[in-house]
């Protein structure tokens, strides 16, 4: 069965992945996105605003743009999230920012 995105398949054959980053979190920038070159989009909310409001409209535009051009549901998306993760307390502190991503 063939995965939702191509960047875990890659990744099980050993194949370098690239990524884009984006900060156009709205639906139109996400229906834009679905057409990207790259394997997986990277959204940098560490040095950007956390919005999740629009991480939502992003990630429903890249759902309703259809296939990718490898034919996969929608490449990968990961998140990065403003928390530092020295200390095992500061990432309990902070899980309520990853249950929301």
């Amino acid at each position: 069965m063939p995965r939702v995105n191509r960047a875990i398949e890659l990744l099980e054959q050993d194949q370098p992945i690239y990524y884009h980053t984006t900060q156009d979190l709205t639906y139109e920038g996400g229906k834009a996105a679905a057409a990207t070159w790259a394997d997986f989009i990277n959204v940098d909310m560490e040095h950007h605003p956390y919005d999740i409001a629009g991480l939502s409209k992003f990630m429903q535009g890249l759902a309703d743009a259809g296939t990718t051009r490898s034919g996969h549901r929608m490449p990968a998306v990961i998140a990065v999230v403003p928390v530092t993760a020295k200390e095992e307390y500061i990432i309990r502190a902070n899980a309520w920012m990853f249950t929301q991503v």
